[in-house]
């Protein structure tokens, strides 16, 4: 639920530095520009003050400030492992409007825990004023995860509310280092603040052998702009703001978001599944090093190799072999580990991808179909019936686990209990539950069947306090909502 922060040893007055240089840059820019004759340089100032003010009142009415509140460690000993306090925590983030429909993207760990949500949804004027911006207290409305995508850092929420002003994602192929852009959010829980920097690199690799790659920049970002947009000067979302490098906590000018190509791709799944389909062929791929290369005296000491080939995978069917270095993918050189990780990601099941590799001295080429692993909430999913699995009160269709729905679950707690298998479409945001969660009891009692949950709920007077135990992930947590 908090801004995660990596420790460097970069000076703390960096950031600061980098932004004056921006300035400076626009000023010089302007002042070579004004030559005997034509307009001051102060009118040419005025332009790209009124440029970037105009960017500002086109952005800011999508984003959002994401207010949460759950259970966590607050406190703990000095040494650490015995002294742990659990207690209520609140955390504030950023997102923005991503579909008009009240569709909402931000990072996974805002959300990370959450037993409520709510977003505060900015006024629909574009006045930025200082007199509006005073009276502006925006719309503060609840939230529900649709779905989280944990290793991208990325989560989609949804809001009850139409005809929101949405953030159109930029060409993430288009951006160039160097470019201009527009940090968005609640930095320190300050609401619709704004931060000005340049594209520091376009494909920041922060591990050799993740396919995780980063837009770097050098606008100011600090804990709360987590989940905030990252545009371009045409407004456009080139990355969600997810992190930073800092020896002292706050911007040092290392700040980094998930690009927009993984923001899009994440979304379509989201949306559709409540979480990600991951589309491959049966290979594992690392980035090769010098050492490496050395070491097994490879044909080139860049690139991807192909480090295991699953058994009974297409890709050993089609012949391909640990140690085969991955030349191009469908005819593009297959250069990172992102790129070629990226590329299967957007694949659908059943086509096929075109591999050409180097094994020893020959070069060779494979045609490899793709196979979506199901995902186990989709072979949970497949087994419930919408028509006698509905538990209306809650909104959900929930599937009572038995051994067979045990062992889809490897980190279950307690042999029993209710699988959320899907929000039901006219679910309200009331009811804090999520795909996946496990409901174990009700107010206390533990609930093994769906007939005793609905039973139990049935019995409850309107304006009751209901906490259901949940277990979400690894984690028990209380989810807590009042009957209607």
């Amino acid at each position: 639920m908090l801004e995660r922060v990596v420790r460097s040893k970069t000076m703390a007055n960096k950031g600061r530095r980098s932004s004056w240089a921006v300035f400076a840059i626009l000023v010089w820019l302007c002042c070579a520009s004004a030559t005997e004759g034509q307009e001051p340089a102060t009118n040419e100032l005025r332009k790209v003050n009124e440029s970037v003010e105009a960017l500002i009142k086109r952005v800011s009415p999508s984003v959002v400030q994401i207010l949460v509140t759950g259970f966590g460690a607050v406190e703990e000993t000095e040494h650490g492992s015995t002294g742990v306090v659990i207690g209520r925590q609140r955390a504030i983030g950023s997102g923005f409007v991503i579909d008009a429909n009240g569709y909402i993207m931000t990072n996974a760990h805002v959300v990370k825990g959450a037993e409520n949500i709510q977003v505060v949804l900015p006024s629909a004027t574009a006045d930025t004023s200082a007199r509006s911006a005073l009276a502006a207290r925006g719309t503060v409305v609840p939230a529900r995860v649709v779905g989280v995508a944990r290793d991208l850092d990325l989560a989609l929420l949804k809001v009850e509310a139409e005809h929101l002003p949405k953030l159109a994602l930029a060409p993430y192929r288009e951006l160039q280092q160097g470019e201009l852009v527009f940090a968005f959010g609640s930095p320190e829980g300050l609401r619709n603040s704004v931060t000005m920097g340049v594209v520091s690199a376009t494909a920041r690799q922060l591990d050799p052998d993740s396919p995780l790659v980063y837009v770097q920049t050098d606008a100011p970002i600090n804990p709360g702009n987590s989940g905030g947009p990252l545009v371009n000067v045409n407004g456009e979302v080139v990355g969600v703001n997810t992190f930073i490098l800092s020896q002292s906590g706050g911007n040092e000018g290392l700040g980094f978001a998930i690009p927009s190509t993984a923001v899009h791709l994440a979304y379509a799944q989201l949306r559709k599944y409540g979480h990600m389909h991951r589309s491959e062929i049966g290979v594992r791929l690392q980035t090769i090093t010098l050492t490496l290369a050395t070491a097994l005296k490879l044909p080139r000491n860049t690139g991807v190799i192909i480090s295991d080939v699953l058994p009974g995978s297409p890709a050993e069917v089609a012949g391909l072999q640990v140690g085969d270095v991955l030349l191009s993918v469908d005819g593009r050189p297959a250069d990172s580990l992102p790129f070629v990780a990226f590329h299967f990601l957007g694949r659908e099941r059943g086509e096929k991808v075109h591999l050409e590799v180097q094994r020893q001295q020959s070069e060779l080429s494979f045609d490899v179909p793709v196979v979506l692993p199901e995902h186990e909430m989709d072979q949970i999913t497949a087994l419930a019936d919408p028509a006698k699995n509905v538990v209306r009160p809650l909104g959900i269709v929930g599937i009572e686990i038995d051994k067979k729905i045990a062992a889809l679950l490897p980190e279950l707690r307690a042999p029993y209990g209710i699988v959320v298998a899907a929000r039901t479409a006219d679910s309200g945001t009331e009811v804090p539950l999520e795909t996946g969660d496990v409901i174990r009891a009700l107010n206390g009692e533990p609930m093994r069947t769906l007939d005793q949950l609905r039973d139990t709920l049935g019995k409850l007077p309107p304006g009751s306090g209901v906490a259901l135990q949940i277990q979400r992930d690894d984690r028990l947590m209380f989810a807590t909502f009042t009957t209607e």
